[in-house]
């Protein structure tokens, strides 16, 4: 499992499909990323995915699922 603190604010997230996802804002509590609601791909909002959909975390945040799928499955608060 992903540890929380190995994502940081204002890094990139990815679907499994290398396609952007959103922008990291931080971690909210120890099991939910919180994105950005100024990333262009957030439409204003901020959205959460759950850490648990994190594959891997290098310089930026792969998901395990494809980008269009996060999209429909995120959380808006």
């Amino acid at each position: 499992m992903v540890q929380p603190t190995s994502i940081s604010p204002h890094m990139e997230v990815v679907g499994s499909d290398g396609i952007h996802v959103g922008t990291v804002d931080h971690m909210e509590g120890a099991d939910q990323v919180k994105l950005t609601k100024s990333d262009l791909a957030a439409g204003g909002e901020h959205h959460f995915i759950p850490l648990a959909w994190v594959e891997r975390v290098d310089d930026k945040v792969h998901l395990k699922q494809a980008a269009a799928e996060a999209k429909a499955r995120w959380r808006t608060h």
